[in-house]
């Protein structure tokens, strides 16, 4: 295995669109929310563990998650729990782990990749993130990965690429021409009829030499907080100047600050199973369904006259469902969510009413 391979996990994210089963205190990346026996973080780091040694593999996390991910992942030490004492986006996130890592080895080619997505087809992802590790090792490239479309789907960002192939050793690698976010419906169609657009999965390949050159280019004043702290990665002065650092850097994507600026920007076009898992809505098309459509996880469920349903209720509650059709039944410590699918979007504004009306007791 390649020493100079790194990874890194991002791993901050509360998963409030997965209310009930994800709260605040133990959100989805945490939860084996397939039923696999293994929690998305812990699926992820196996994945990566494939293509980075382990001793590579850094994760980035919110303060109040560093027990839960040494728990899930003892095969990493303190030092490679990156901890962010608030929330600023991408951007802030990869900067740190950026100058971590330069102290380590300044050639290091990274892949940056979110805990929470699901690929089921782990050979294709390994043998597909080695390629664009590859390329990113040997060009000044910034790379993602992009999802072959499916459907039109209005959740997604989506990514447009050139059409000259620009990388022999595989024509799914090209020059990328636009970004757009999260399209409408009639937009996402005609995006899937032009044939050159991907979804963008949020998973990034590159050197750390052009990731900190981007920097430099394009969100220098974040770059700059950072900087600031070296001769403090890896000492005792470390989360005090993380503390204050964060306190006074901006909010601001890794896609919107440097990918969709730069002129160096690049995609693999990969179809490996993937799903970012974001809803209940994602989580119904991955799991199996009964002979009504229904996705139903307990032991004690009985349905009468209910169709394309997702039901997640604890095994030793029985339950009764008579009429539904295309809805979210969720039980998880004693909070339930009955919703449309359809309505799926409205669940953070729900999780954002409880904590007006109800405190953070029941997120």
């Amino acid at each position: 295995m390649n020493k100079n391979n790194y990874a890194v996990i991002m791993a901050g994210g509360i998963g409030a669109r997965f209310w009930p089963m994800s709260k605040t205190s133990r959100p989805k990346q945490f939860i084996d929310i397939l039923g696999v026996g293994k929690s998305l973080i812990q699926l992820t780091f196996e994945r990566l563990n494939k293509i980075s040694p382990a001793e590579n593999i850094y994760v980035v996390t919110n303060e109040m998650y560093k027990d839960l991910v040494l728990e899930q992942l003892p095969q990493l030490t303190e030092k490679q729990v990156l901890l962010e004492p608030s929330r600023r986006n991408t951007a802030p996130c990869v900067a740190y782990v950026n100058y971590k890592i330069k102290e380590e080895n300044p050639d290091a080619v990274v892949v940056v990749a979110p805990s929470d997505h699901i690929i089921l087809k782990e050979d294709e992802f390994v043998r597909d993130v080695k390629i664009a590790m590859k390329a990113a090792g040997e060009n000044d490239w910034l790379l993602t990965l992009g999802i072959k479309p499916s459907r039109p789907d209005t959740g997604y960002g989506y990514i447009q690429y050139e059409e000259e192939k620009i990388y022999p050793p595989d024509s799914r690698l090209r020059k990328v021409k636009t970004f757009t976010e999260k399209p409408n419906l009639e937009i996402a169609e005609s995006f899937l009829e032009s044939g050159d657009f991907l979804w963008n999965s949020g998973i990034f390949i590159w050197s750390l030499k052009s990731i900190m050159k981007a920097f430099e280019k394009y969100l220098d004043e974040v770059d700059n907080l950072f900087k600031a702290g070296i001769g403090k990665y890896n000492t005792e002065k470390e989360k005090e100047f993380i503390s204050e650092t964060y306190s006074v850097c901006s909010n601001i994507s890794i896609d919107y600050g440097i990918m969709e600026k730069a002129d160096n920007v690049y995609v693999l076009a990969v179809d490996f199973g993937w799903s970012d898992l974001g809803t209940w809505g994602s989580l119904y098309e991955l799991k199996e369904k009964d002979d009504n459509g229904n996705a139903v996880t307990g032991e004690n469920v009985m349905l009468y006259d209910t169709e394309n349903c997702i039901i997640n209720i604890p095994d030793e509650k029985l339950i009764v469902i008579q009429g539904l059709k295309d809805y979210i039944v969720v039980e998880e410590d004693n909070t339930m969510l009955i919703c449309r699918k359809q309505d799926e979007q409205q669940i953070r504004q729900f999780v954002n009413d409880i904590k007006v009306e109800k405190g953070d007791k029941y997120v």
